[in-house]
């Protein structure tokens, strides 16, 4: 039975990881950035201008794994970020008009289908899986790390638009 149980759970995990992994793949290659920044611009975009904090609820990410990635979306100039005009301590993103232009082209994420999928079990299911993993990510001695957004540590280079500069040799 033990042989089986664990031969099931790694059937299951290796499912998930590939969804994520092909998904990842493809809005590198259709769009030219991870599929952590394309499922953050597509939470950005349903969501609307918010702060970091509403943005890492929506993605049900921490603060600041969402807030590594929302900067190289700042940096590629797909967001924008600026001070709230009710509370000037607040801190605001919104998408740039390219960044709006990105997401026509952009395939679905497999992140959005994972939390649905996560949404749709009983809940008593849900909170014995939760409890199951994080049994699982302590005895692998993950407790300690803040877990990033799929495969954001694995980003690509950003594609350059624009004239290329070559280093002289």
């Amino acid at each position: 039975m033990e042989a089986e149980d664990v031969r099931a759970v790694m059937d299951a995990i290796r499912r998930i990881v590939r969804l994520l992994r092909v998904s990842a793949r493809a809005s590198e290659g259709l769009v030219g950035i991870s599929g952590a920044q394309l499922f953050v611009l597509q939470q950005l975009a349903e969501a609307g201008t918010c702060s970091i904090n509403e943005l890492a609820e929506r993605t049900f990410t921490h603060q600041s794994s969402v807030s590594v990635v929302v900067r190289r979306l700042i940096e590629g100039g797909l967001v924008s970020r600026r001070p709230s005009e009710v509370d000037g301590r607040r801190v605001e993103v919104s998408l740039t008009p390219e960044g709006h232009a990105l997401l026509r082209d952009a395939p679905p994420m497999a992140q959005a289908r994972l939390i649905s999928g996560l949404r749709k079990l009983e809940p008593a299911r849900r909170a014995a899986l939760a409890e199951g993993l994080a049994t699982l990510v302590l005895e692998l001695g993950l407790d300690a790390e803040t877990a990033p957004l799929f495969f954001e540590d694995e980003a690509p280079p950003r594609r350059h638009q624009g004239k290329r500069h070559h280093e002289e040799t």
